[in-house]
């Protein structure tokens, strides 16, 4: 028992040694370093005992005060105060002695050092081991002792206190704790040792009681955790990240965020101001960009030539419109939803085949240059689709349509965007 006594004190020993820089280092007001502890419970003195004296096993009683103080949150060191009444028991001979001890122990957090705090923040386990003083008293007639002239050693001390959490404040704990003494004269019923030396005494405490923890902050050293605290601020700064990532999400491409965006489905390209919403000066509810754009696109008054060839009817210039690609359906970008304004578009054609029941039409769907070849090719196919879609729910039969997709329009200045707005397009061919 001597050398595993002392093997865990050097332990402990050791261990306080290694945090020690750490120690100085980690002094922070996150968590509370100072504690107060005091327990009761029982002992058991093993050696030294004269013949035909014993106690019972165990026996009360036994009163502990302690004051500690944790350097960072694995290691601290402890003040101690120990009482212990030591009596006969039932058949025993008679003697009441009585040990004062006062010690200085390290602290080892065992359960942060296992981890304890990844799992739970109810349970822990404290490792604690040091010396001190003791003082033996007896009321034995023939060596009769009192605190002034008691027998006084030198002891050596190991311990493991569990710990349950009851608040930030008190915590329940348990101690079981081995004591070695040196140079003790006295046997414990309080008889001569006839001079025995080195470790001559062994005694065992196991206490329970309560820990009160002192400080202004939140968390006792014994429950924090620095690795939880870190994973908890990256945690934070992650979803704080992520909120600014969301903020900054830019659905129109407008150069608003849509946390900002009054208007969050602003046609692509176009000019807004700085509350996201289309530029409209004579508020007629076309952005200014696409006015001239428009205008390049829909015949007005004098557009269409009267001379030779003449044109025979109403019908025959809507089909010269519609065939001459003054009627299209726009797109936004990267979308198959066409333009609210478009819509106009695909209700001349539908009022002319509706007129023309023999008519027959090609709908052909074109991509701008931004983005992968074989990827606008599948885009501008099902733009022309949706327009056949559109037509089809509208009344007109899917036989007298097609929809096919010409892929990517390389005419315009592709780093234009009001350009690029051109030919996301969707134009007819009539048979």
């Amino acid at each position: 028992m001597k050398k595993i006594t002392l093997a865990i004190i050097a332990l402990v020993g050791m261990q306080l040694a290694t945090n020690a820089q750490e120690s100085t280092e980690t002094m922070s007001t996150d968590f509370n370093k100072w504690s107060v502890e005091l327990t009761g419970g029982v002992n058991k003195p093993v050696r030294p005992v004269s013949g035909g004296s014993f106690t019972n096993t165990p026996s009360l009683y036994t009163v502990t005060g302690g004051v500690r103080y944790m350097f960072n949150e694995k290691v601290g060191l402890k003040g101690g105060i120990a009482y212990n009444s030591f009596e006969n028991d039932d058949n025993s001979n008679e003697f009441n002695t009585a040990l004062y001890n006062f010690s200085l122990e390290g602290v080892i957090n065992a359960g942060n050092i296992l981890g304890f705090r990844e799992w739970t923040n109810t349970f822990n386990v404290l490792v604690h081991g040091g010396m001190g003083y003791s003082a033996l008293t007896t009321d034995a007639p023939a060596v009769e002792r009192d605190f002034g002239d008691a027998d006084q050693m030198i002891s050596f001390m190991v311990g493991v206190t569990p710990q349950v959490r009851i608040s930030d404040r008190i915590a329940l704990v348990a101690d079981l704790t081995a004591v070695g003494n040196v140079r003790q004269d006295l046997t414990f019923n309080g008889a001569p040792t006839d001079g025995l030396r080195g470790f001559d005494g062994f005694y065992v405490n196991a206490t329970a009681g309560i820990n009160i923890y002192l400080g202004k902050a939140e968390k006792h050293a014994d429950w924090y955790s620095s690795k939880n605290v870190a994973e908890e601020q990256i945690a934070d700064l992650q979803n704080r990240l992520a909120k600014v990532e969301t903020d900054l999400i830019d659905t129109d491409q407008d150069g608003v965020a849509d946390y900002l965006d009054r208007e969050p489905n602003t046609i692509s390209g176009v000019a807004v101001n700085t509350k996201g919403v289309a530029v409209d000066q004579n508020k007629n509810g076309v952005p200014d960009e696409l006015e001239s754009t428009l205008d390049n696109r829909y015949a007005k008054k004098g557009d269409i030539p009267t001379s030779t060839p003449a044109i025979a009817s109403g019908d025959d210039v809507i089909k010269k419109l519609i065939e001459d690609g003054y009627v299209n359906v726009y797109f936004q970008f990267n979308s198959t939803k066409p333009e609210t304004y478009s819509l106009e578009s695909i209700n001349y054609l539908i009022k002319y085949m509706t007129e023309n029941a023999g008519a027959s039409a090609q709908l052909v769907g074109y991509a701008d240059e931004i983005g992968n070849a074989s990827t606008n090719q599948r885009l501008s196919e099902r733009r022309a689709q949706k327009v056949k879609d559109i037509m089809v729910a509208a009344g007109i039969s899917a036989s007298r349509l097609t929809a096919t997709g010409n892929g990517e329009d390389a005419s315009v200045d592709k780093n234009s965007a009001p350009a690029r707005q051109l030919v996301r397009r969707v134009t007819f061919k009539l048979n």
